[in-house]
């Protein structure tokens, strides 16, 4: 889920920003920025990060400054601005461009400026550097729920709307082999064909077909997955391949209860409620 979260701590002068980005991915990717004088710290902070996401992908960038009201933490490199100026330079001669370069694009340009971290000591700041990395992993970790609440109520809305087209299928089941039945005879009688009620090839034809459009196993297994799934949004847990997995059993059987009862009226109920399912799968691409 999307989410956003800020942190700040000091030590010794120093001060760490950081800030996290979260958006929706179905699998997990974790990017961590930080300092070049703190990249031994990067795996526990992975790790730190990778304990609070299951699915989606998180991003971490962290600043380090230092206040000691001196102006030579900040490093220019000359020579190499100097580069910069002149291949656009020669670019411009040889493309007929303008060279429209300002000094302002120099700070753009990698390495002409940077910070001076040679002074800070990883494990100096490290306390400092995981207090607010959790200050934004909270703040996160608070807008992902916030909006999980909206996503929860939208899901149990949509599942709703596939139970009641469950029911008005379970309603309508009994009515095919009788349908059935009444629609042959008519056939038969429309034929001219005379056939006693009783004769064992039309009692056997007729019991064939309410054997295979029988959808009992198929309706009692859509029962189980919607409790199950009722219970995955009720828990606290990361849930969203679970309730993905779910999703791929709804639509199974709702495909064959779509074949197996060809029946017109259940048709439209089948189609409604993997309307209502699709929206769901696209909903649970979200969900932790």
């Amino acid at each position: 889920m999307t989410g956003y979260g800020r942190g700040e701590a000091a030590v010794n002068g120093w001060k760490l920003e950081v800030e996290l980005s979260g958006v929706n991915r179905k699998q997990v990717d974790i990017s961590v920025n930080l300092p070049g004088a703190l990249q031994e710290l990067e795996s526990e902070a992975r790790n730190l990060l990778a304990k609070s996401i299951s699915r989606g992908r998180l991003a971490a960038r962290v600043l380090l400054t230092h206040d000691d009201g001196t102006d030579n933490r900040l490093l220019f490199d000359e020579g190499l601005a100097k580069q910069y100026v002149a291949a656009v330079r020669r670019i411009a001669l040889d493309t007929g461009i303008e060279p429209n370069l300002t000094a302002a694009d120099l700070f753009r340009a990698p390495g002409v400026f940077r910070v001076d971290e040679s002074g800070v000591d990883p494990l100096e700041v490290r306390e400092a550097l995981f207090s607010a990395l959790g200050s934004a992993l909270a703040q996160l970790v608070k807008m992902q729920q916030d909006e999980g609440g909206h996503l929860r109520a939208d899901l149990q809305a949509r599942l709703a709307g596939i139970v009641g087209e469950v029911a008005a299928i379970r309603a309508l089941a009994p009515l095919v082999a009788p349908a059935y039945r009444q629609n042959l005879m008519k056939r038969l009688g429309d034929s001219g064909l005379a056939l006693d009620l009783d004769d064992d090839r039309l009692l056997r034809e007729i019991a064939l077909y309410a054997e295979r459009c029988d959808i009992t196993e198929e309706l009692t297994r859509l029962d189980s997955h919607v409790a199950l799934f009722r219970t995955y949004l009720e828990s606290n847990e990361p849930m969203g391949r679970p309730l993905d997995f779910l999703c791929q059993e709804f639509n199974r059987e709702l495909n064959t209860i779509g074949s197996k009862a060809n029946d017109a009226a259940i048709a439209r109920h089948v189609v409604n409620a993997k309307t209502e399912l699709e929206k769901i799968r696209e909903q649970v691409q979200n969900v932790q």
